[in-house]
């Protein structure tokens, strides 16, 4: 071999090694780096179908294949590669994560992010019942609203302060404007509050990411409900949300960070209609805001519903031990359907996906 040839040979060995090595060296990077997935909303976030219905339909012959990937001899699989923190549970991702004795959406997405992902995956859930964009969760640059429309909320909480005394003989302090003013954002700082406490302390909480890194990755919003209704909220909803997204980015230092927006979609097979139109609507249009274009997706969760528990609702009643084969709630939390809560589960995660990709 002359010269140049044992030159060129040499280069290309060189090269291999150099290429090898820096794999090596990023492949151990992502091995400690943990992929953390905030999920925030009110009830249906939290998750509402009865982990009875979910131990029935996985074992009953019309509907057990649709949870056979989340069971294991039987059993359901707690993961050791995805974990979960709700306010005050945390642990590896199984059944029950949702309100008690009940599981939602968190079990289907982390499931999604379990597989897809070499590295561990950290849901981090922030869900109050009740709690709408326009006041509870309202973020910071959506500021206050109109003194005028403060000042009628003020008045009408002081009405019903004096109404309650003179029934009850009672002298409660009628409320100040200063705690009216307070509630706005209470859940927009606690959700902050419940991301910034489980990065200080993962590892007492999750012995088996001791030395690993966290990595904020993608942000879930199931919410709505309770901005169908009042003056104000149904019509600011679109506005709100446009300031809720960039302000979460903001204070997570990540201003490109994967949205994934759950529509309200309780109307299930029916046309929504109403502030469930309106909101709804609201939510779909941060698709078209042009800034969001690769880096927010709604999905409608109204087209994923259980037609099943759709047919039986209406008289459950009469049929109560054949209903609650097939739901656990009222419509507003997606009749508790364990198959309605693991479809939008798995939107979440695949439309997370889909985003993410664009980030590559």
């Amino acid at each position: 071999m002359n010269k140049p040839a044992r030159l060129l040979t040499l280069l290309l060995v060189l090269s291999t090694v150099v290429t090898a090595s820096s794999a090596t060296r990023v492949s151990a990077e992502e091995a400690k780096t943990v992929k953390v997935f905030i999920l925030a909303g009110q009830s249906n976030m939290e998750g509402k179908a009865s982990n009875t219905l979910l131990e029935h339909q996985a074992t009953d012959d019309k509907t057990k294949d649709l949870f056979a990937h989340l069971r294991k001899s039987d059993e359901w699989i707690v993961r050791d590669d995805v974990f979960i923190k709700f306010l005050e549970r945390s642990g590896g991702l199984t059944i029950g994560y949702g309100s008690p004795n009940k599981t939602g959406a968190e079990l289907e997405f982390g499931n999604v992010m379990g597989n897809h992902f070499d590295e561990p995956v950290l849901l981090i859930k922030a869900a109050w019942g009740g709690h709408s964009l326009y006041q509870k969760f309202r973020s910071p640059s959506s500021g206050l609203p109109s003194d005028e429309a403060l000042q009628k909320e003020l008045e009408q909480a002081q009405q019903r302060v004096t109404k309650n005394n003179e029934k009850n003989k009672k002298n409660d302090p009628l409320p100040t404007m200063d705690e009216i003013k307070s509630v706005y954002g209470s859940s927009y700082r606690n959700m902050m509050t419940e991301v910034q406490q489980t990065f200080a302390n993962y590892e007492t909480m999750f012995p088996a990411l001791k030395g690993k890194k966290l990595a904020v990755a993608g942000f879930v919003w199931f919410q709505g409900f309770n901005d169908m209704f009042g003056d104000h909220a149904p019509g600011e909803y679109e506005a709100n949300m446009k300031r809720f997204i960039n302000d979460v980015r903001k204070d997570l230092n990540s201003p490109k960070l994967p949205f994934v927006i759950g529509a309200l979609g309780q109307n299930g097979s029916k046309p929504a209609q109403s502030g469930m139109l309106t909101v709804s609507a609201a939510q779909l249009a941060m698709n078209d805001v042009p800034e969001f274009k690769g880096n927010v997706k709604t999905i409608r969760t109204d087209v994923l519903a259980d037609k099943e528990a759709e047919r039986l609702f209406p008289d459950w009643q009469k049929h109560f031990e054949e209903w609650q084969k097939v739901g656990s709630d009222r419509p507003y939390h997606y009749l508790g359907s364990a198959i309605w809560f693991n479809r939008i589960g798995k939107g979440f995660g695949e439309s997370m996906l889909e985003l993410m990709s664009h980030q590559d």
